[in-house]
């Protein structure tokens, strides 16, 4: 288990990276560290690694405080996302330098080695140097030589950004079954959020050096604590509708229906009128193509069919919008729609959405999804 208590870490500049960062990451988890450039996630990696000195605050590895220890004590095996091959050496000697460094003999540590290798089934390549090697070959040999020396902790530094599409799919798998496999505590740090919901059995979700939230990436998809996280999770992103909330009633450009069962939403004493974001995902509304009791009318302007899918958008007032539809046959309808000079659909909201305060962003939805 990782116990980080108060980790804070300031640069010779006066920047702040992290700020009073508390985070308990459970043995054989996959943690992701997720969030824009500049966020603190890789000043978190550095920490953890012993890279970084922090300016306050302590971190445990189980019972061990190994805040003032050196990285070559912390038993990590640790992935760059430059690789960090030594462009001189073999396959079989990069995969083995950490065993080298240990002390152990030659003909053991390649024996080692090529145990690795065959894991990732790279054993082809050790007669070869890392110039003669695709970007994915050597991002397999970066892993190897991380876990050749048997780390309890292996640490990512964002490895699958300098691969393609496919390749990225390709590596993360492996990366995931290896974790899972050798049951390690993993961390890797990344700005793409398909990649971490993808990987991670945990998220901690970070912007200006702060955590602004850490659970599954079902709860984080489904249930974001604030504007923030719900702008960052998901593809398409969450859309965003003015509104406001009074007496439990949810009310907006044209339209107005009672708050979700499931939703409880705190209001003040008073219940005085609430200026709210409602927040739903494309595939949780219902396209309809007539007014309803509890609809919302939106001017359709995008219709695209994707293949698997039907991607719509419009106007909601002026909040812009885009349901995602199953059907592709539904096309030809909707382009009639706005053939017909009236490109008006009416969508309904399943009891998915969350409802954000505009001035605090903070999720007034009071689900339990964990």
């Amino acid at each position: 288990m990782i116990r980080i208590e108060g980790l804070r870490k300031e640069f010779d500049q006066g920047t702040v990276a992290l700020e009073k960062l508390d985070l308990v990451i459970k043995t054989s988890t996959f943690l992701a560290l997720l969030g824009p450039s500049g966020c603190g996630k890789t000043t978190t990696l550095n920490c953890i690694a012993g890279l970084l000195e922090p300016t306050a605050g302590r971190i445990w590895f189980d019972d061990q405080d190994v805040t003032a220890l050196p990285p070559r004590e912390r038993n990590l095996g640790m992935v760059f996302q430059s690789y960090a091959l030594y462009p001189h050496m073999k396959v079989i000697d990069n995969i083995a330098f950490p065993l080298k460094q240990k002390g152990m003999k030659k003909p053991e540590r390649h024996q080692k080695a090529r145990e690795t290798a065959k894991r990732l089934q790279i054993e082809h390549l050790l007669d070869r140097r890392p110039a003669q090697l695709s970007g994915g070959q050597q991002q397999r040999v970066a892993m190897a030589r991380a876990l050749a020396k048997e780390p309890r902790i292996l640490l990512l530094d964002e490895p699958m950004s300098n691969l393609d599409a496919r390749l990225k799919i390709e590596i993360r798998d492996e990366i995931k079954r290896l974790q899972q496999d050798l049951g390690l505590t993993a961390i890797i740090v990344t700005h793409d959020q398909e990649e971490a919901m993808a990987i991670a059995d945990k998220i901690a979700i970070l912007d200006n050096g702060c955590i602004q939230q850490f659970d599954t990436p079902e709860v984080l998809y489904h249930y974001p604590a604030n504007l923030f996280v719900a702008h960052f999770m998901g593809n398409p992103p969450m859309n965003f509708i003015d509104a406001v909330l009074k007496d439990n009633q949810i009310s907006g450009d044209d339209f107005s229906f009672p708050v979700p069962k499931g939703a409880m939403v705190t209001q003040p004493p008073e219940s005085a009128d609430r200026k709210i974001k409602i927040g739903v995902r494309s595939h949780q509304i219902q396209v309809k193509i007539q007014h309803g009791p509890h609809t919302v009318k939106m001017e359709l302007q995008i219709v695209e069919n994707l293949g698997k899918e039907l991607l719509l958008a419009g106007m909601v007032g002026k909040s812009f919008v885009r349901v995602t539809m199953p059907d592709t046959s539904a096309a030809d309808m909707y382009r009639g729609i706005r053939r017909s000079g009236e490109p008006y659909v009416y969508l309904e909201f399943n009891e998915g959405l969350n409802l954000f305060d505009t001035e605090k962003g903070v999720n007034l939805s009071g689900r339990n999804l964990s």
